[in-house]
C-alpha cells in the first residue's frame, strides 16, 4: 500500500503545472482594436474629374439656347403627307412652294445674341431651320462662309441640307414628311443641334491653326533680314 501511494505522488509531481486563471492572460489574447486616424490627419484622397474646361463652361451657357432650339423643332416636327392644291398629283414641300397659306404657321426665332440665332418654319408637311452663326471678326466672317459653302456643295450626302441659305442665314436645313418616315425623328433633332455644338468649334480650331500658320509664315520670312 505504501508502493503504491509513492507511485501516484510521483505520477502527479511529474504532471507539468497549470497555470492560474488571471486577466493578464485574456487582455493578451484580446484583439487589437483597428487603428483611429487623428484629427490632425490630412483626409483620404478623393477622385477628382479634373478641372473644369472651356468647353464645359461653353456647354452650359449654350444649354438654355440649346434646349430651346430642341423642343421648338420637336414640337414642329408634327408633318405628315399633303398633296398640293393647286397643281393636281404634285406634292411639295409648302415651305418652299408657299402655294397654301393656310397650312403654313407661324414663323419662330430664337436668338441668343445679335449674331446667333435661329429661324424655324414650319408647315403641314415640311419644317426649314435657318442658323445664324457667330462670327465675331473678319477672318470668322471668311472661314465661316467657307465652311458653310463647302457643306452645301455636298448637300446629297447630309439629305435634310438646303444648297442655299435663307437670306440673312448662313445655313438652312429642309426638313420633309419623306424624312420623319424613313428616319427617326429624334436622331434628326440630335443632328441639328449636335451642328450647332460643333460649328463654333470647327470655326475657333481652324482660326487657332490659321493664326499659327500665318505666324509662322511672318518668322520665316522676317529671317531673311
Amino acid at each position: 500500500m505504501k508502493r503504491t501511494a509513492c507511485c501516484d505522488v510521483l505520477q502527479l509531481q511529474a504532471q507539468p503545472a497549470i497555470p492560474p486563471f488571471s486577466s493578464s492572460t485574456i487582455i493578451r489574447q484580446a484583439p487589437t482594436p483597428p487603428p483611429t486616424t487623428e484629427k490632425n490627419d490630412p483626409p483620404a484622397p478623393t477622385r477628382s474629374h479634373g478641372p473644369r474646361t472651356r468647353t464645359h463652361i461653353m456647354s452650359n451657357t449654350l444649354r438654355p439656347y440649346l434646349s430651346a432650339v430642341r423642343s421648338t423643332v420637336t414640337a414642329a416636327l408634327c408633318l405628315e403627307n399633303f398633296s398640293s392644291q393647286v397643281v393636281e398629283r404634285h406634292n411639295k414641300p409648302e415651305i418652299e412652294a408657299r402655294a397654301t397659306p393656310e397650312v403654313l404657321l407661324t414663323p419662330v426665332t430664337i436668338s441668343r445674341n445679335e449674331n446667333e440665332r435661329v429661324l424655324i418654319e414650319a408647315s403641314v408637311n415640311s419644317i426649314r431651320v435657318s442658323i445664324s452663326i457667330k462670327q465675331a471678326d473678319e477672318i470668322e466672317r471668311i472661314l465661316c462662309h467657307k465652311f458653310t459653302r463647302f457643306l452645301m456643295m455636298r448637300a446629297e450626302n447630309f439629305f435634310i441640307l438646303r444648297r442655299k441659305p435663307v437670306p440673312g442665314y448662313d445655313i438652312s436645313f429642309l426638313i420633309t414628311n419623306t424624312h420623319t418616315e424613313t428616319m427617326y425623328k429624334h436622331k434628326l433633332v440630335d443632328f441639328v443641334i449636335q451642328f450647332m455644338e460643333e460649328v463654333d468649334k470647327e470655326i475657333s480650331e481652324m482660326k487657332l491653326c490659321l493664326n499659327a500658320r500665318a505666324r509662322i509664315v511672318a518668322e520665316s520670312f522676317l529671317q531673311q533680314f
